[in-house]
């Protein structure tokens, strides 16, 4: 069986993505069969893959990485391909037809062997493989009745995907609205050959924060860890790639949620006495982990330290025990925000009724990101906000939810809360009457520059709980023992 494999990474066999297209055509025929003209012929499904990106006008690519639709039906790793699935509307059976760039001679001199069509139909085990130019040859020869092509607005970046274009279009009826949000249903739900791969992933995504942890301590630079993680991740687990930009945030960095970015790029000396809060996942085959661990720089808690983290791990642990089948995400969120209330009310920051806290948002002003998000071929997967689910909730201090759904079996998710002091969402809630009067201000102030804590795993739902593939150490004692044994 072809597989993909990196050195002695997880071999991802090609049975996935094709599992996936069987998923995708069932899903389109339920979802299409009704409104559907015709009961015989073709149905085709059209998706253009990722291509080349320039640096700026250099001859300098990055490093292609390919498009996640196009990866979940193909698991092509070459860029300017198109895939097609023809569906047989009667049957139900479908054909995989991977088209590919037809190279010119002289890139066998500079790039290495030219592959023919018979190579990527062993590669990727597909039906049938024809080279981009022969596309519109192919398409007049089966004369589709209806072309579903892929175009959407992503819920976490607000982007649009175009839809693609190719020689022949204007000669069928092609739909681009239909198919983005079946897909992206189709993606929310893992099948077991994906739960492997993110297994894996998130397994050498703990190893390297391990490493980082170890590594860590006062008078580092934060892209030091940023650079022993990323090492761990390519050079032990095959990962080439890194699911987003590392955040690697120490003292008051750790309050900064998206810290890493080019203006702020993990250049910080770390010192003695900072908390740092290190988020960070690996990806493997398109598929990503995100795992985020906090820690003290010198490998001993003090007692602030342990009284924030322990609020954070109090919460992260309630809803890794409420979590299952058929409970709301939203719900979920709610509980994290309520112990930790209840954990910095015990600690004395707070006073007060914790369910008036809630109501009026108390936890927002610690916690201003929602509990997590959907996880797969991107870091925010698809699926949040999809017409036929829960819309985003208006409350200020839930708007920030990537999903309001009903948790599912199958889905996988991270499960993050945290706790930062952040000086700006300070300020506004000492000056809002509604809130300040919970807050114990000399307490409150005494954290001012402490920075934040985040503790982030990532969780397979299960019809009764959830499953960990994040493996690192999470209690104060097991963090102190694993910095302590390098």
């Amino acid at each position: 069986m072809a597989s993909f494999r990196m050195g002695s990474g997880h071999a991802v066999p090609m049975s996935l993505f094709k599992n996936n297209r069987t998923k995708c055509t069932k899903a389109v025929l339920d979802k299409l069969s009704a409104s559907l003209k015709f009961n015989t012929g073709s149905l085709f499904v059209l998706l253009e893959g990722g291509k080349d990106v320039s640096v700026y006008n250099t001859d300098v690519d990055y490093v292609f990485r390919q498009e996640s639709y196009f990866q979940y039906l193909f698991g092509a790793k070459e860029p300017g391909c198109y895939g097609i699935m023809n569906i047989d509307v009667k049957t139900g059976g479908a054909t995989a037809v991977l088209f590919v760039p037809r190279l010119p001679e002289e890139y066998e001199t500079w790039m290495g062997q030219l592959l023919e069509p018979k190579d990527f139909k062993a590669m990727y085990e597909v039906d049938e493989v024809y080279y981009v130019d022969e596309m519109e040859t192919y398409l007049e020869r089966i004369a589709p009745k209806l072309i579903l092509t892929l175009s959407g607005t992503n819920s976490d970046s607000g982007l649009t995907m175009q839809p693609p274009e190719f020689k022949g279009k204007d000669k069928y009826t092609t739909n681009c609205q239909l198919l983005y949000p079946i897909i992206s249903e189709c993606r929310v739900i893992k099948s077991p050959e994906e739960i492997e791969v993110l297994r894996y992933v998130a397994k050498v995504s703990s190893d390297a924060h391990i490493k980082v942890m170890q590594f860590i301590r006062p008078g580092r630079m934060e892209f030091e860890g940023e650079a022993v993680f990323l090492h761990h991740a390519y050079a032990v687990g095959g990962c080439r790639h890194a699911s987003y930009t590392c955040i690697c945030g120490s003292g008051t960095n750790s309050a900064i949620l998206h810290y890493g970015h080019a203006g702020a790029p993990n250049d910080r000396p770390i010192q003695d006495g900072d908390m740092c809060l290190f988020d960070m996942g690996a990806n493997y085959c398109g598929y990503a982990a995100d795992i985020t661990c906090s820690f003290p720089a010198n490998g001993k808690f003090t007692e602030d330290q342990k009284f924030i983290y322990n609020a954070v791990l109090a919460a992260r642990n309630a809803v890794m025990e409420s979590a299952r089948d058929g409970v709301s995400w939203v719900d979920m969120h709610k509980l994290a925000g309520k112990v930790l209330l209840q954990q910095l009310k015990a600690g004395g920051m707070l006073t007060g009724d914790v369910d008036e806290m809630v109501a009026a948002g108390v936890s927002g002003v610690f916690q201003p990101h929602g509990l997590g998000h959907l996880l797969g071929l991107d870091v925010h997967d698809v699926g949040g906000y999809l017409d036929s689910e829960p819309a985003r909730p208006s409350e200020s201090w839930l708007s920030k939810l990537r999903f309001a759904r009903i948790l599912r079996a199958g889905m996988y998710v991270t499960i993050e809360p945290g706790c930062y002091f952040i000086k700006r969402l300070m300020d506004n809630a000492l000056a809002d009457p509604k809130i300040s009067k919970f807050i114990n201000v000399a307490v409150l102030e005494r954290f001012r520059n402490f920075g934040g804590v985040r503790i982030e795993d990532d969780v397979l739902i299960t019809k009764t709980g959830t499953e960990n593939f994040a493996i690192v150490p999470r209690t104060v004692e097991e963090i102190e023992a694993a910095m302590a044994a390098k």
